[in-house]
């Protein structure tokens, strides 16, 4: 046997451990490539939905989640509004009451009472900032709230609503406005839509 191809023979053997040498980096690299290509399988299985978390209580954020909410619902996106602590009062009805206890009421006073009543997040001005906010996009063509909140239960778009909030800022179900798309849940049926969508934040 010629020098050359002892040396090519002996190349190929496996080492002392019974592996052959270089064949550790191969199968590290179809692991890695195996793992992409399960990103990618899961990315696939997420639902074409959208879950937007409300915590916020300003007027100026509700609107952006409701535009977001409504352009999403305009592309057939499946698309779920989770509201918590400030958010809920937007969806307070001010013209249906509640029995409730006495720190309910105090609660109840000092929140908003619906969405025509919402502060702004900057220059608010004691109230006069809303003003000019809701007359400016009136004299601009752009929706109200009111109007994208109905819209967007014409849309499809749900909402869920956290017990838990409710119950420590003292609303009460009879109290919200009249939705078709309204649950109310904890923060359970939240992480259950966010894991779900291929899209989920908070405002």
């Amino acid at each position: 046997m010629a020098l050359a191809e002892v040396k090519n023979s002996t190349d190929q053997e496996p080492s002392n451990n019974g592996s052959v040498p270089g064949a550790s980096t191969s199968l590290e690299a179809r692991i890695e490539a195996l793992e992409e290509q399960l990103e990618d399988i899961k990315l696939d299985l997420a639902e074409d939905m959208l879950t937007i978390g409300v915590i916020s209580g300003d007027l100026d954020r509700i609107i952006a989640a409701f535009v977001i909410a409504l352009g999403a619902a305009a592309y057939d996106m499946e698309v779920n509004m989770f509201f918590t602590f400030w958010g809920t009062a937007a969806l307070r009805d001010p013209k249906k009451k509640a029995k409730k206890k006495f720190m309910e009421k105090m609660f109840g006073w000092m929140m908003p009472k619906g969405s025509k009543k919402l502060p702004l997040s900057n220059m608010n001005m004691a109230g006069v900032g809303p003003k000019m906010i809701r007359s400016l996009m009136k004299k601009h063509g752009v929706t109200s709230l009111e109007d994208m909140i109905k819209e967007a239960g014409e849309l499809g778009v749900k909402i869920y609503i956290c017990e838990m909030s409710m119950e420590l800022m003292g609303f009460k179900r009879k109290e919200m406005i009249d939705y078709p798309n309204l649950e109310y849940c904890g923060v359970g049926t939240y992480m259950g839509l966010a894991s779900q969508s291929k899209q989920s934040f908070f405002l």
